[in-house]
């Protein structure tokens, strides 16, 4: 039996790199990222934004458990295949009950998540019999299992129970992760659960990162398409667009490229991932926010902002700069200036420009974003970045 699991497992001479089935999946994110940005243009207040962010935290922790997965098992064997799809068509139930979850949707949306969570650890507790390595899936079967109660519980109550409940739900699932899943009887998992191909990883999170961006272009042609050809849209769509090029150059430039090398030299990797994955969820919370930005300064170039409008347009380049900021830890040990000055440059605007054309404000947060990223360069040719990356210890 024990053989049997093993074929599971990436062999030293496997694949390195995500394989053309993972990227396949991350197609699910384009449609997650779409529907978050609409449904929170639909609800522009406050628990509008606390109900985006929990369903956001659910489908990244779906993303994330199975870019772990296919991390340690090999993604070309068969088996791990058909998981993939079948979370692939569990992952899309999810986003098809989005606009909704909060509604009628609300126990598709729960059932679709912990039937992909639960029942890959079913399948991997059953394929990994006589294996080290299933009491690592007995652990999270154990703690899925726990968060599908606030799971259920809260899609069959409506009213605030719900979001309350989903919260505890989320919560339970990412501090199971933080913790490693301690289980009583079997203790936490050891670190060697959790292996880094860094090379694989940090692709992973590259290619999603630029997903994501794809979601920002498509929100915005889309926008104009459907809203008409006039001059100031026109303007306000380029604005929007330069806006999603910087994000790219920002987020490459250094840190981005030496990601791989990051992980590889860090003393905990998994650490290090771990950070990774946190800087990039802040950067994609961003990107939400960006693309409500985006919409409403096409549909709304002239006339007076909206305070939710001001907060979206301003808050998702300091969500992203944020993020950034913590990805540049991750990779370096040091976080720059420039990040968090433009951070509260943007705070700072929120202010004066509450009344304002929603164009001006987006252009005031554009010329932050070259500000920051100009500062940055500056500095780099001054105090040049190392070669290699070094993260913290």
């Amino acid at each position: 039996m024990t053989t049997g699991g093993a074929r599971l497992l990436r062999g030293p001479r496997g694949p390195r790199r995500a394989i053309f089935l993972e990227l396949f999946f991350d197609l699910v994110f384009v449609a997650t990222l779409v529907q978050l940005s609409r449904g929170l243009m639909r609800d522009l207040s406050w628990s509008g934004a606390f109900q985006t962010l929990v369903l956001l935290l659910a489908m990244w922790w779906t993303w994330s458990i199975t870019t772990w997965t296919t991390n340690l098992y090999d993604p070309q064997r068969m088996e791990i295949q058909f998981l993939v799809t079948a979370t692939m068509l569990g992952s899309l139930l999810m986003v098809a009950a989005l606009p909704d979850a909060f509604g009628a949707r609300g126990l598709v949306f729960a059932g679709a998540y912990v039937a992909i969570h639960v029942g890959r650890q079913v399948y991997f507790v059953l394929a990994l019999r006589g294996h080290q390595l299933q009491r690592r899936s007995l652990r999270l079967l154990f703690w899925f299992g726990v968060s599908a109660v606030p799971w259920f519980a809260g899609a069959l109550m409506a009213g605030p129970a719900r979001p309350v409940l989903w919260t505890l739900a989320v919560a339970v699932d990412y501090t199971g992760g933080i913790l490693r899943f301690p289980t009583p009887g079997l203790g936490r998992s050891p670190e060697s659960d959790f292996p880094v191909l860094a090379e694989h990883l940090a692709e992973r999170y590259r290619q999603l990162f630029i997903i994501a961006l794809g979601e920002l272009i498509l929100v915005t042609a889309l926008t104009l398409g459907g809203t008409g050809f006039a001059a100031e849209r026109i303007v306000a769509f380029v604005v929007g667009f330069a806006g999603t090029v910087l994000f790219w150059r920002i987020y490459v430039y250094r840190a981005g490229d030496l990601l791989p090398a990051a992980i590889a030299a860090a003393r905990k990797p998994d650490s290090l991932a771990r950070w990774s994955a946190l800087a990039h969820l802040i950067m994609l919370a961003g990107i939400v926010a960006t693309a409500v930005g985006d919409e409403i300064i096409i549909t709304h170039p002239l006339g007076h902002s909206q305070p939710a409008w001001v907060a979206a347009i301003l808050g998702g380049p300091a969500l992203f700069l944020a993020g950034r900021a913590g990805f540049e830890y991750a990779v370096f040990a040091r976080t720059p200036y420039a990040w968090l000055i433009g951070i509260l440059v943007l705070a700072a605007l929120a202010p004066p420009l509450l009344h304002a054309p929603p164009l001006l404000v987006a252009a005031a947060a554009l010329a932050v974003l070259v500000g920051a990223a100009a500062a940055d360069a500056a500095r780099a040719r001054r105090h040049p970045p190392p070669a290699l990356p070094s993260p913290p210890e």
